[in-house]
Parts: structure tokens; sequence; C-alpha cells
């Protein structure tokens, strides 16, 4: 069976951290932070097989540079502890082709920005030297604020609420499983993704048993 795995995070002020720092790490690229003055630096990272930005069909054309897109999003932000990005870790199945492993991480990413109005910056990691190399995953950094014509607007409070954000966390994970298993079928391969833990998966079995 091929792994499940989805980490969801967020870039806060309160923790020392900054959207452009976050971004231009994982794509592998260079941002100036016009807020701080900053320099992000990250052009010499490795592992990074693709990144690519998906935003909604409304946005303006500067959301298309990433740059301008995340120093946008800390400029939207005044207090000291804002959140300025939320992060969606996910596990790409190491038994696809990289050519349907990016496929499935920007429809992974085009399902959450229709969702919130998010625009979301994709970077796509192979995995490293050392440790497993069936871990092939995916970044999905993601801007608080929806984004429409006249840029940044309202946060997407549903995502930090005690009771919709679970929800939508539950979605996500749902909507993660589902198209991760259609890229497997597609691919003429057995193996599937699982959202359960590992205790609720045995649990069904043994019931199934009974």
């Amino acid at each position: 069976m091929a792994s499940f795995h989805l980490a969801v995070k967020t870039i806060g002020r309160s923790a020392g951290r900054s959207a452009t720092a976050a971004a231009a790490y994982r794509a592998g690229v260079e941002i100036t932070d016009e807020r701080t003055g900053l320099v992000h630096d990250y052009t010499r990272k490795q592992g990074v097989e693709h990144s690519a930005l998906v935003v909604p069909a409304d946005a303006p054309a500067w959301a298309n540079d990433r740059a301008a897109l995340w120093n946008a999003a800390e400029q939207a932000e005044t207090r000291k502890n804002s959140t300025v990005a939320r992060e969606y870790e996910i596990a790409l199945p190491a038994e696809l082709s990289a050519e349907a492993r990016r496929e499935l991480a920007l429809g992974l990413a085009r399902e959450i920005s229709e969702r919130h109005g998010v625009a979301v910056d994709v970077a796509i990691h192979a995995p490293g030297r050392e440790g497993d190399q069936r871990n092939h995953h995916a970044h999905l950094l993601t801007t608080t604020r929806r984004i429409g014509p006249e840029g940044l607007g309202e946060k997407t409070r549903e995502l930090d609420d005690v009771k919709r954000g679970p929800q939508e966390v539950e979605w996500i994970r749902a909507m993660i499983e589902g198209r991760t298993n259609q890229s497997l079928e597609r691919a003429g391969l057995e193996a599937r993704v699982d959202r359960r833990s590992l205790i609720e998966q045995r649990a069904a079995a043994l019931d199934a048993g009974d």
C-alpha cells in the first residue's frame, strides 16, 4: 500500500518566520523581502523537482510572480503575530512517474485554490540523499487571504475556526486520498492510499472479519 501523509502547518511571525523565506526555500529560489529588506537566497538548494503557482482565474497578473505574491502576502498583514501563510505537506506515491506526481500535486493545488479562493505555491521535492528513497512529497504553500481582481482580500477564517477548521482539514484529507487513488488507478497500479490511521484500519479489518 502506498503511504498517505498530510501535515498542515502555519507560517507565522510569532515564530520568527516569513512567507517570503518559506516560499524561497521550498522553490529553491531567491526572494527579497521588501518589508524587512532581507534576501532569502536558496538557489543552491537541491532536490526541487518542480515548482509552480496556482492562482484563481480572476487573480491579477502579478499574482503569478512568486516574489510579488509573497511580498504582497507579507505587506497585507500588520500585526506582529500574524499568520502569513499556510502549508500542506503531502506525500506523493513513489509508485507513480515523475510526470504523474507533478500532475497530482498541481491537481491538489487547484482543488484547494478553488475551494478557498487562495493562491497556492507548489514545490515538489525529491527524497533526500539519506533516508527513505520513496519520500517524494509536495509542499503546497497557500496565502491566508483570498485573492481576486483587486488582489488579496479577506482572511480564510473557515480554516482557523475551532469547528470548521477540522472539518476543512478532513475534506482536504479525503480529497487527497481520492485524487491520489485515481492517479494510481490511471497508472494501472494496484497500490492505494488510505487516510485512516493504522489503528482505524486494523479496527475496520477486524470488523470485516466478523
